[in-house]
């Protein structure tokens, strides 16, 4: 029995080329019908689809047809249902993120990446960071900082001079953003059930704004996170192209 295949592309003219060719080779049923979504585009395309497609639970395989491609296969319109029976699957827990707003406003998103703080005006941010409830860092003057998962790890958290986590660590990266005081905080690694609530001293004269991934609230009062394991997706990679072995070679890269 042939698998259910729906076909998600960016709109760019390469990627949407790619679709055509693998819906005239393999057919496709709609979304809702379908056992795997595969999505061609780069990094950014993968996060999106993950996000629209979150409360179809469905296993996501993608394959590069954009800049980046960390999260996502090599194309080849070859042999697509053999790649997708021997694929190596891996589940992906997303960052919840609650708001608060200066305006007494609230939002609610989510993160496969990261969720991450930044300063909007030339003012240094003043945030106070506290876990489980208690207080661990009164004041972390800094441009900003984020909390990331393990896959986000090599993304926005490596090049603000954060860890590499390995896929299986169960645990999440604070890091700050160009730190001013203290000087030595440089981040601290987190169990993954962490509750990590960050709040914006100043928030009028230093204002701040935060994303989770591409959602962005700009002027915030305070934000806490934390990860939802019962909400994980399912991303499936080639077996030699496993996203545990790809994080752990970054470790490694020059």
């Amino acid at each position: 029995m042939s698998t259910r295949i729906a076909f998600l592309a960016n709109p760019t003219a390469e990627a949407q080329q790619a679709r055509a060719t693998l819906v005239a080779r393999y057919g496709e049923v709609a979304q809702r019908q379908a056992e795997v979504l595969v999505a061609l585009g780069g990094d950014g395309f993968m996060l999106r689809t993950l996000h629209a497609m979150l409360d179809l639970q469905v296993p996501v395989y993608g394959m590069k047809l954009g800049k980046v491609g960390f999260l996502m296969n090599h194309f080849h319109a070859d042999d697509l249902p053999a790649r997708l029976a021997r694929a190596h699957a891996t589940p992906l827990a997303p960052l919840h993120m609650r708001v608060h707003t200066r305006e007494s406003g609230s939002e609610d998103a989510l993160a496969f990446n990261e969720v991450a703080l930044l300063r909007q005006t030339n003012q240094a941010a003043h945030l106070q960071i506290a876990l489980n409830g208690q207080v661990k860092l009164d004041e972390l003057i800094c441009d900003g900082a984020l909390l990331a998962t393990p896959a986000g790890s090599t993304a926005y958290n490596l090049s603000a001079h954060g860890p590499i986590l390995p896929l299986d660590a169960n645990v999440l990266a604070l890091t700050p953003i160009s730190p001013f005081r203290p000087r030595r905080w440089r981040g601290a690694l987190l169990p993954m059930d962490t509750e990590v609530r960050i709040e914006v001293r100043e928030p009028v004269l230093r204002p701040v704004s935060v994303t989770a991934d591409f959602h962005e609230v700009r002027d915030i009062r305070s934000v806490i996170v934390r990860a939802q394991s019962a909400r994980a997706v399912t991303l499936l990679f080639d077996p030699e192209h496993k996203l545990a072995e790809r994080i752990l070679d970054e470790q490694f890269a020059l």
